[in-house]
Parts: structure tokens; sequence; C-alpha cells
């Protein structure tokens, strides 16, 4: 009798610390609340509180972990190879291939060179080194080791079993991943892409999900936030018709993650596991009733509330200091490529009459825009500003979609475990433009 009572005692501990722990993730990533007159969610509050309400800090902050990155992948590399000693300090995380070597290396110098206000004014302008450093690099320098110990309650504490046993007969038949793709997804949208694809990686070498899983999605769901969504709005100034692009989005999200699942290079990855796989079990009866089991026996299995969100905390700066000097580098010289080279007209000039024949407005503005998205999300929206309201609303909502940008995603992608090439990406980023374009003119006509 004693040993019954102490084992529904447990259980109904693990149950209540399930609960709380939900309930508190859930409400930093899932619940409106309105500031400053608008609406947003209580993570972005606290990730915009620490980078307005202390610029210097965050800049430094960010200057030093580029920095630090840089040192310690060259210690790495010497340690690899045979140069310098491990010793009692391995820095074999941060191991990485010549070329993105390099490209930390020129992160650092720009890191330095925009900080310190040191060089060409290419580099120097708000446009490009401002906008990089003090606005991208700044909001992954943050969102990613804060938003790392509000996703931890979710996955230490049985939230993911949870999610993820409710949402497989959703994901398994439409995105051929398991349920607990999910979350990611939602950490994306409603926290940042960073945020999903440090939940990716983490599930990946966890053996939680298989190569061609993980591939799958980090490609296809790690969209930006929905609070970019209304930056993106705000800048072509469709704010009045957010919530429908927010709808437009989501279901070509949903129709081109079902088709590119389905079809090579994500369908070609294997079901490789960097680990000892754990696949989601199989149940009988409720579904609801074995979602909580599964997320109590994952609280079962749980360290201690401070010592999980600690690791957390941890595991997300360290993805930080990886991520950053590339996101940097890739992402200056994109944009640099985009603002001082026609590249981006040429390419532009063939889907210009396609986009003719879909019977979209300003097809001559709006041309180049469809592709010169995939240097930096943002600027398929400053180049459009003067277009009718029915293209500006066509290319906010496909250059939403289109997901994958050098200024950001595609360096992440590169450098976290997840096994997705350079190459692939590119052939995603098109994949992804060519078939939501008719899909995406489609709605604009339904809409206007």
């Amino acid at each position: 009798m004693a040993r019954e009572t102490v084992a529904r005692s447990g259980q109904a501990g693990a149950v209540f610390k399930f609960v709380v722990a939900t309930l508190v993730g859930a409400f930093f990533f899932l619940v409106p609340v309105r500031v400053g007159g608008e609406w947003t969610i209580p993570f972005d509050v606290v990730v915009g509180y620490i980078r307005e309400g202390f610029p210097g800090a965050v800049a430094l902050y960010c200057l030093l972990a580029i920095l630090v990155s840089v040192v310690l992948s060259l210690v790495a590399e010497l340690q690899a190879r045979g140069v310098v000693g491990a010793g009692r300090f391995d820095a074999g995380y941060f191991r990485t291939g010549p070329a993105f070597l390099l490209l930390r290396v020129l992160g650092g110098v720009f890191a330095a060179m925009i900080y310190f206000g040191v060089g060409p004014e290419a580099v120097l302008a708000e446009s490009t080194g401002g906008l990089m450093f003090n606005t991208l690099v700044a909001s992954v320098a943050v969102i990613v080791p804060i938003g790392a110990v509000f996703i931890t309650l979710f996955t230490a504490f049985g939230g993911l079993e949870f999610v993820g046993t409710l949402a497989r007969p959703v994901m398994r038949p439409l995105f051929r991943v398991p349920g607990r793709g999910a979350l990611d997804a939602i950490a994306s949208y409603v926290g940042s892409y960073s945020v999903g694809l440090y939940v990716t990686n983490k599930m990946y070498n966890e053996g939680r999900y298989s190569a061609r899983e993980a591939a799958i999605i980090a490609t296809c769901f790690s969209t930006v936030s929905m609070g970019f969504f209304a930056v993106v709005a705000s800048t072509l100034d469709l704010l009045r018709y957010f919530p429908l692009i927010f709808l437009s989005v989501t279901v070509v999200m949903v129709v081109l993650g079902g088709i590119l699942c389905r079809i090579p290079p994500l369908s070609a990855k294997p079901d490789d596991y960097a680990g000892e796989p754990v696949p989601e079990r199989e149940y009988e009866g409720h579904l609801l009733r074995h979602a909580v089991e599964e997320a109590v026996e994952r609280v079962s299995r749980a360290r201690s509330t401070l010592v999980e969100l600690r690791d957390g905390f941890v595991d997300g700066l360290k993805l930080a200091l990886v991520i950053l000097p590339t996101i940097l580098a890739v992402g200056l010289l994109a944009i640099l490529l985009a603002e001082n080279t026609p590249i981006f007209q040429w390419l532009g000039r063939p889907v210009e009459p396609v986009l003719a024949l879909l019977g979209l407005p300003d097809a001559e503005i709006i041309a180049p825009a469809t592709l010169i998205g995939i240097t930096e999300m943002f600027l398929p929206a400053l180049l459009v500003t003067e277009a009718a309201v029915a293209a500006k609303f066509f290319i906010a909502v496909l250059s939403i979609s289109q997901i994958l940008f050098f200024s950001a995603t595609i360096p992440l992608l590169l450098e976290i475990d997840v096994p997705v090439r350079l190459w692939e990406t590119i052939v995603l980023f098109l994949l992804r433009t060519v078939l939501a374009i008719p899909l995406v003119a489609l709605m604009t006509h339904l809409i206007f």
C-alpha cells in the first residue's frame, strides 16, 4: 500500500511538473499580449527589452561572442592537426571545414570593423554592415540562448512528447516526419527560425529525428516569426492585411512541405540517426491519454529544473557562438552582392513574363524581388514599396514562404549538425520559389 501511495504521489508530481512547465513555456511562446499598442508574445517582449534596453551591451556581447568563436575554431583546428594538445580543454565542438573556418575568421574581421567603425563605407553602411550586425546578428545572439531556456521547458518536461503525440496523425501522413516535428514549426512561427533550428538540431542529436526527417523539418518549417511577418507587412503598408498574409503563408508552407518532402533532394536523404534512435512509441486507445502518458514518462527521466535550464542555456550559447560569425560573413557578402551588382536584375528578367502571364501588376518591379530573397529575406519588401497593393501582397507572402536566405538561415543550417549541404539549400530555394509563385498568385487574385 505504501509503495502504491508513493508511486501515485510520484506520478502526480510528474503530471504537475509537466503541466506547469508546458504552461509556462506556452505562455512565453504562444500567448498574445498587447505591449505599446501592438500585439506580440512575452518571449518577444523579453528579447526586445534586452536588445532595446541595452544596445551597447548587446553589441559588445556580439563582438566578443564572434571573436571567441573565431579563436576557439582556430584552436580546434590546431588541436585536430596535433599542433596543440587538448589537455583539459577540448575545442572539438567548434571544429569545422576549411571553407567555414575561413568564413568564421572573415566574420570576426567584419565584426571588429563594424563595431569600431573602421573600414570601407560599403561594409559600415547602415543598410549593409549595420543591418547585419545590429539587427540580424544581435537578434540571433539574444534569441538563441534565451529561446533555448524556454524551449527546454518543452523538451525536458514532457511538452515535446505531448505536442508530438497529438500532432502525429497530421505530421506523419502530410510531411513524413514524427509528430514531435510540430514543436519545431510552432517554435519558428511564434519565436524565430533560430529557435526552431535549435530544437531540430537537438532532436537530431538525441536520435529523435533521422537525417531525412531533420532535413525536412529544418528546411520546410524554419520560417521567420510572426513578429517579422508584421515587420514585412508594415514596411509594405499592408498591416491591414496581416491576417490574410499570415493565413496565406501558412497555406503555402503546408502545401510546399507536403510536396518537397516527397521529392529530391529531401526524399533522397537516408533515415540514418546521429545516435541511438528514439522512435515514437505505438499506442492503443485514446490519443490524448497516450499523449499525457508520454509526457509523464519524459518528466520521470528529467533532471532538476535548474540543471535542465542551465544546460539548455549553455547549449543555446554554444550554438550561438558557432553560427554568429558565419551569419555575419555570409549575410554581409550576400547583401553587398545584391546592392552593388545587377545580378538579381538580370536573374529577374526571365521571371517577368511569367508574372505578367499570371496577371500580377507591376511585373517589371516585382520580378527581381522574387529571387533576391535568397540573399536576405527583408530585401524583396524594400524593392517593391512603390508597387501596387496586390503586387506588394504577392511579394510579402512569397518572400516569407521562401525560408532559405544567405543572411541567416542558410549559414545557420550549414553550421548545425543536421546533414544539409549548400547546393541542396539553393535547389530547395528555387523549388520553393517555382512552386510558390503560381500558388501565391492565385491567392492574390482571390483576395484582390
